[in-house]
């Protein structure tokens, strides 16, 4: 079972660890992280993903034009990404509409079901199935994916989904991070460092 000086050891700080340590626990016993290459893979991508499980809502506040076009595609024009500019909700209902279950832009979907929790859980569709799965009203009540215990939860439901179990078995890290973040590699030296550090606090004593 994981321990508070192991996930310290991991990099989560003490705060932090005290919160998340009986989420974590009990997710992992009821997906099956159970091992502690599966829970060092898991702590180590979603610590990279979160900051160290204290991020747990999607940041759209954006400042630069051109970062915006970089990010999203649906606004390629650095030109017409400039209205988006310092207006996360507005980018969240245009680069979210009509995607994962959401509604036009003018549903709101698309802020209302940005991304949260550990896996990030973007698109009224996936807050829909992660709540039929855990037994939880995540439709109706998105913002509960960014408090501790659903949000571990619905990190636990996507990970045992998405074939991440096997994957941690055999250690693909690189993997494991598509099937995470899709195709994208953003921060593979960091989420690598943060997974065998986790393992290594795993594998010593308690």
């Amino acid at each position: 079972m994981l321990s508070l000086l192991q996930l310290i050891a991991a990099g989560i700080t003490p705060t932090v660890a005290r919160l998340f340590l009986p989420h974590l626990i009990a997710a992992a016993d009821r997906f099956e992280v159970n091992t502690p290459r599966r829970m060092a893979a898991f702590i180590g991508e979603y610590s990279h993903e979160t900051s160290g499980f204290t991020r747990l809502e999607e940041n759209l506040y954006y400042t630069d034009p051109a970062r915006i076009a970089q990010m999203f595609s649906a606004l390629r024009d650095v030109e017409k990404a400039r209205a988006f500019a310092r207006q996360p909700k507005a980018l969240a209902n245009r680069v979210y509409a009509n995607r994962n279950g959401n509604g036009d832009e003018a549903s709101g979907d698309g802020w209302n079901y940005r991304g949260r929790g550990l896996p990030h859980l973007t698109g009224r569709g996936n807050y829909r199935a992660a709540g039929s799965a855990l037994g939880l009203p995540l439709e109706q009540n998105p913002e509960r994916v960014a408090e501790p215990e659903a949000a571990v939860l619905a990190g636990a439901w996507y990970w045992k989904a998405n074939g991440l179990n096997a994957l941690a078995d055999r250690w693909q890290i690189d993997a494991i991070t598509r099937g995470i973040n899709g195709a994208a590699m953003a921060g593979r030296a960091d989420r690598i460092d943060r997974c065998n550090r986790a393992l290594e606090a795993l594998l010593s004593a308690a």
